[in-house]
């Protein structure tokens, strides 16, 4: 079982490059579906101060429909969007079996409209208010990927750094 968040578009590096953080230190898949509004050289990646690129694991896909293509007739696609009645606290993800993906749209227009209309059972949204448009979307990745690695009770993630662990004996 894997986790992955997907980037349909992505415009802003500095938003990919905390989501890329996130999946470094969450060991979660990280896809970017093109085209992005940046480069991800390593020259770019490191004037950012993104030195755990590396550490990603990362696939590109030409488009929405590559990516789709790609995934395993068995996985389980959510699509991060403000227009469901489902929250992404309603889902069980603990079936370990399973590949959950986790499809968050543009920065300034979500997913594409048709492909929602198509799938709507599998829109999950974050709850807030009306006073802001959206939510950040690095923090929305990170609200989502760690809500699924809580009910998977953190596999593989070490639940205390060592240097703090030492310090409390």
């Amino acid at each position: 079982m894997t986790n992955h968040i997907a980037l349909y578009e992505p415009l802003m590096p500095a938003n990919t490059g905390n989501i890329a953080r996130t999946c470094a230190a969450t060991d979660t898949h990280l896809h970017l579906i093109e085209p992005l509004g940046f480069s991800t050289d390593d020259k770019h990646m490191k004037r950012a101060g993104l030195d755990y690129w590396a550490k990603v694991d990362i696939t590109y896909h030409e488009s929405l429909d590559a990516f789709l293509a790609s995934l395993p007739a068995d996985a389980r696609l959510y699509l991060i969007s403000k227009f469901s009645s489902k929250t992404y606290t309603d889902v069980d993800y603990t079936d370990t079996s399973l590949d959950h993906y986790f499809l968050f749209g543009k920065e300034t227009t979500g997913l594409p409209e048709p492909f929602m209309r198509k799938n709507p059972e599998k829109a999950l949204r974050i709850p807030m208010t009306e006073n802001v448009r959206a939510l950040n979307l690095s923090n929305s990745a990170a609200i989502i990927i760690y809500e699924a690695l809580r009910q998977q009770a953190f596999t593989g993630l070490e639940r205390a750094h060592r240097y703090e662990h030492d310090k409390l004996k």
